[in-house]
């Protein structure tokens, strides 16, 4: 299930025939690809020259058919014939070649030969309006059907086609332009305002101001500081700035995200694969129950007039045609990941959109998903005599030395003072420091410095879960600071998004210490948790979750220890921001936001899809069900047969659409 994108199948040009006729049973040929190709621009065919010949001979049919009506003496006998003969081959000529051309390649019974069949059959039995009717709507609604499917394709590739076309490269100090392609690790850019970061890099100016909302779906401008990375696709709002190149274009993150993006129309869903295989059986089936229409009734009822049943029998071919189903289905696929995408959500494939629906167990890694990663003050508590400012004072001013993650959180605290100076700093390995400000000895640390040096520690401390940090000045501890990772803004909001989506379980496994995880589980209401894991723990309590009857699991995780839970689990979501390629290669979706609350989004996602294109399967197979009774029945023309043929497509068409402007 879980496979490296870089091994999925490339994708193929979407070459549609050059022709009037759109393949809309492209699961009828699999010559044909409903794949998107972010390489080429095909849009040229949905312009309005393609609906000319339809235009053309739907002005013929319309004006022969007012001359039937009012019995014109001219329009009779051959002229009658030649005109409405005319208005069909601009319509009928490419469809019969269709048919042809599949015929030659062993694959007789497709649309084509149906449409060809039933019109050439209503010119023989001296119905001209009806024959032409056929191809007129058949063809215009081809062409609908084609440019909605192209519109869907356009969206999901205007999305992500954010790729720079050019990048401005310091040479002899002068920045020149050049393709992105060209550019090495380590060159030094320049990017305008407006324009967008054409490589992965490290900022070299003081800041930027960036729009991500191509590669996250945030639209919320990130300022970013000196030294840190940015990526591909960014658009810089602001000032221009000097940049550093840390990866070719092939591999930045814009890059792997279109990959994706094109990977992911290529995989197919179980639907989608049913209604390719049922399209060959389906479309032999109507042929044959066609002929036995058209025959039977020879031995079954009197008065057998061969020219009534072979007219009911052409009905039948007409409305029969599966187009219905086969674009409106893929069309339903194309703007689930659309949509997705549009909320910052990348699913690698069809298959995890109906995958998704069937979850109903979401577990969860701590640090980094649910949680921020980033130690933050949760409470200073100062002992003796000792202000807050003043102990933070001294505090900072030894932690001004370290680099540690836990060093940098005491750092974001803010006071207007001058700093103190330390000196004599010392690290003592997995305990602290030590040190001298203002002739006075200093220890900063972990409970376990403090007890090896014989001081004794505030009572109160022992239930403390979190991490705490003492200081103590000369022999005695004057206060500590308790430091806790930050609950992501909208985790509280993707527990009850989640419990609203009708998931049964939550569960929360981390490596973090279990004290840690039961408090955090505790405060946003998670069934069960666990901490203290290893990843192959993780794996472990996972596999037990999937041995239950009728349990489907997501894990969400975004740390290389998470990538073999990932690849276990039903469904597996990383937490991918944007330069995570363990996630981009293990996940079968990416929440590119590392927003926990998109979870669910994900999730009603892929229901409303699968819901939309069983909606349209039930449509077209219930309406032509209808209408295919009637007209052996003989109480159908054609004209119905064509328009309910036509009707059933639009209206799976703009059913299918829907899911492109729902909001989430």
């Amino acid at each position: 299930m879980h496979v490296s994108i870089y091994e999925l199948a490339t994708m193929k040009d979407t070459g549609v025939p050059s022709n009037n006729v759109k393949e809309c049973c492209s699961t009828c040929d699999d010559s044909v690809d409903t794949t998107v190709d972010l390489e080429h621009d095909h849009s040229s065919h949905s312009n309005f020259k393609a609906y000319i010949p339809g235009l053309f001979s739907f002005i013929f049919l319309i004006t022969g058919i007012v001359f039937d009506y009012f019995n014109l003496d001219f329009f009779k006998n051959w002229v009658r014939l030649s005109w409405y003969v005319i208005a069909y081959l601009p319509v009928g000529l490419p469809v019969a070649r269709q048919g042809l051309n599949s015929i030659k390649k062993g694959d007789f019974f497709t649309e084509f030969f149906l449409m060809t069949i039933a019109s050439v059959g209503a010119f023989i039995l001296g119905e001209y309006p009806e024959g032409v009717a056929v191809m007129v709507f058949y063809t215009v609604g081809e062409e609908f059907q084609h440019a909605a499917v192209s519109n869907a394709k356009k969206n999901i590739k205007a999305l992500l086609d954010v790729r720079p076309k050019e990048a401005f490269v310091l040479k002899n100090n002068t920045y020149v332009s050049v393709d992105p392609d060209t550019v090495s690790i380590g060159d030094k850019i320049q990017v305008r305002a407006g324009e967008k970061i054409p490589l992965d890099s490290t900022l070299l100016s003081d800041k930027a101001t960036l729009n991500t909302a191509a590669l996250t779906g945030e639209s919320k401008p990130s300022t970013v500081r000196k030294g840190e990375r940015v990526f591909a696709g960014s658009i810089n709002l602001d000032n221009v700035i000097e940049l550093e190149v840390v990866a070719a274009f092939k591999d930045s993150s814009v890059a792997r995200i279109l990959e994706l993006v094109q990977n992911a129309t290529s995989r197919k869903s179980k639907t989608e694969l049913f209604i390719r295989k049922f399209a060959r059986i389906y479309t032999p089936i109507i042929v044959v129950l066609a002929l036995g229409v058209t025959l039977i009734p020879y031995f079954i009822v009197d008065n057998y007039i061969f020219e009534d049943w072979l007219y009911r029998a052409l009905i039948f071919l007409v409305i029969s045609c599966p187009c219905a189903l086969v674009i409106s289905i893929p069309l339903g696929y194309f703007g689930g990941l659309g949509a997705a995408s549009r909320n910052g959500i990348l699913f690698k494939g069809a298959s995890f959109l109906d995958t998704m629906t069937k979850i109903n167990t979401v577990v969860l890694d701590k640090t980094g998903t649910v949680t921020k990663g980033i130690f933050k003050i949760k409470e200073i508590k100062t002992l003796s005599n000792y202000s807050e400012e003043e102990f933070m004072r001294y505090l900072i001013a030894m932690e001004t030395k370290s680099t540690h993650p836990i060093a940098k959180a005491i750092l974001q605290y803010s006071s207007d003072e001058l700093p103190l100076e330390a000196t004599a700093i010392t690290e003592i390995a997995g305990k602290g420091l030590s040190g001298t400000i203002n002739g006075k000895e200093i220890l900063v640390g972990n409970k376990t410095l403090m007890q090896a040096n014989a001081l004794q520690l505030p009572a109160n401390t022992n239930s403390v879960v979190e991490s705490l940090v003492f200081m103590a000045i000369e022999g005695h501890i004057v206060g500590y600071v308790i430091l806790a990772d930050e609950l992501k803004d909208d985790a509280q909001h993707m527990i009850s998004n989640l419990r609203k989506a009708g998931i049964s379980k939550i569960v929360m496994l981390s490596g973090d210490k279990d004290s840690i995880t039961q408090q955090v589980a505790k405060e946003l209401k998670i069934d069960w948790a666990k901490g203290g894991l290893l990843p192959e723990d993780k794996l472990r309590e996972v596999e037990l979750l999937k041995k239950q009857t009728g349990v489907y699991v997501a894990f969400t995780g975004d740390g290389i220890n998470d990538a073999p839970v990932l690849a276990v689990s039903d469904v597996g979501i990383a937490m991918g921001g944007l330069g995570s390629d363990v996630a981009v290669e293990t996940a079968d979706v990416i929440i590119q936001t590392d927003q926990p609350s998109k979870i669910a989004t994900a999730i009603q996602i892929g229901r409303s899809t699968r819901k939309i294109v069983w909606q349209n399967i039930a449509l077209a197979f219930g309406v032509k069900a209808v209408v295919l009774l009637l007209g052996a029945g003989g109480l159908a023309t054609m004209w119905e047969a064509v328009f309910a043929d036509v009707g059933v497509a639009f209206l799976a068409i703009l059913n299918a659409i829907r899911l492109q402007k729902m909001n989430w």
